[in-house]
């Protein structure tokens, strides 16, 4: 900053940006929580476990930001992922995991098929009255 004269808003300014460098310091030092990368969880230098993983990633998620635990996800193939997490947290891991597996058991129970297989469904029931409909066209316009 150059100025002859120091202002109140020059040294506002100055303050601000020193705070924000502070700030931005800070930030990286610490280590990250919750969902993050598969290289920032093993960057924290303790022991990791995995687990396989095939379903909603994102209801998985819910979960385990209520649960508080660090983890990542590594996709292996479209729909499935190996679940890393820190073997520290393997007791809070297993608690979340649980209620993760009740919630898409709940899921798959109370599930109402989509507005695509509901059309499937009504187009198949048509086409099993329209032969019905036309066997009795016939039979009706045959004898007049």
């Amino acid at each position: 900053m150059k100025a002859s004269k120091l202002t109140a808003r020059g040294l506002a300014y100055v303050v601000r940006a020193v705070g924000r460098k502070i700030a931005k310091a800070h930030r990286a030092k610490q280590t990250p929580h919750g969902k993050q990368s598969v290289k920032k969880l093993m960057a924290h230098g303790t022991s990791t476990s995995s687990l396989e993983l095939s379903g909603d990633a994102k209801l998985f998620d819910r979960v385990a930001r209520k649960w508080n635990v660090d983890y990542a996800f590594y996709q292996t193939e479209p729909g499935k992922y190996l679940l890393f997490f820190k073997s520290g947290q393997a007791d809070a891991m297993t608690a979340c995991f649980s209620e993760y597996s009740r919630k898409v058991l709940d899921k798959a129970k109370s599930r109402q098929p989509t507005i695509p297989e509901q059309m499937k469904q009504a187009e198949q029931q048509l086409a099993k009255e329209k032969p019905q409909k036309e066997h009795i066209k016939e039979a009706v316009h045959g004898n007049r």
